[in-house]
C-alpha cells in the first residue's frame, strides 16, 4: 500500500527552465564564455547546477574553472531562483488532493538544498513536509541516498513509497531505490527519449497521478 509520494522538482512541480538558463548565462557572461539557449539549458539539466555548468562551458575548460563557475552560479541561483520559476499547470492541485487523501509527500531534487527549501517554502510549504537537495557529502541522483534519506523523514519503508520525475535520472534513482516510477511528460524529456532510458508508466497531466495511487 503506497503511503508516501516522493517528487522530483524541475521539470515535475516546478517549470524552473527560464531561472536556470538566466544563471547560467549570468556565469558564462561574467567568464567570457558563449551563452546558451533554452532548449541547450534543457537538455543539460537533471545532474545539478555542477553537471549544467560542465555541460555548458566550452570543450577543455579546466576543472579548477569549472569549479569556481560552479560556485558563481550558485550564489547567484540562490538569490534569483524565484523570478520566473512557476508550478506547472495542476501540481499544486494535485499535491492538495494527495494531502488530503493522507499521502505523505516529499520532494527529492539534485538542485542545491538551499534552493529547494526555498522553493519548497515557497510554493508548497503547506503540501510537502520533506524537501531535500543537493548535500556535500551525500551522494546525488541517480544514487538512492536522498531518496532514502526522505523515506526515513516520512517514516516509511520503500515498498511503501512512489517516486515521480520527468527524466532519465529519475527512473533509475527509483530504479536503484526500488520504487515504482511514474513519469510525468509535461517536463524536460519527452516519451521517446524516456522510454529508450526504462521508463514504462507515463502520465500527460498531474491528476493522472491518482490512477496509479488508486489501484
Amino acid at each position: 500500500m503506497v503511503k508516501a509520494v516522493i517528487f522530483d522538482l524541475d521539470g515535475t512541480l516546478l517549470d524552473t527552465l527560464e531561472d536556470l538558463r538566466n544563471s547560467l548565462n549570468h556565469t558564462l557572461r561574467q567568464y567570457e564564455m558563449p551563452e546558451r539557449t533554452l532548449k541547450d539549458t534543457r537538455c543539460f539539466v537533471g545532474n545539478g547546477l555542477k553537471k549544467l555548468m560542465e555541460r555548458a562551458v566550452p570543450a577543455g575548460t579546466s576543472e579548477e574553472k569549472i569549479d569556481e563557475m560552479f560556485h558563481a552560479m550558485k550564489s547567484y541561483y540562490d538569490l534569483h531562483c524565484l523570478e520566473k520559476t512557476k508550478p506547472y499547470d495542476g501540481t499544486v492541485e494535485l499535491l492538495d488532493t494527495l494531502k488530503k487523501k493522507g499521502y505523505l509527500l516529499a520532494i527529492v531534487s539534485n538542485k542545491p538544498d538551499s534552493a529547494v527549501k526555498e522553493l519548497n517554502a515557497h510554493f508548497f510549504k503547506d503540501y510537502v513536509s520533506v524537501a531535500i537537495g543537493e548535500r556535500q557529502g551525500v551522494a546525488k541522483k541517480p544514487a538512492p541516498d536522498t531518496v532514502k534519506k526522505a523515506l526515513e523523514e516520512l517514516g516509511v519503508s520503500h515498498e511503501e513509497a512512489i517516486y515521480i520525475g520527468d527524466s532519465e535520472v529519475d527512473v533509475e534513482t527509483a530504479k536503484n531505490s526500488e520504487m515504482p516510477c511514474i513519469s510525468c511528460l509535461w517536463g524536460f524529456r519527452d516519451e521517446d527519449f524516456l522510454v529508450e532510458h526504462g521508463a514504462i508508466n507515463f502520465v500527460k497531466i498531474p491528476e493522472e497521478v491518482l490512477g496509479f495511487l488508486d489501484q
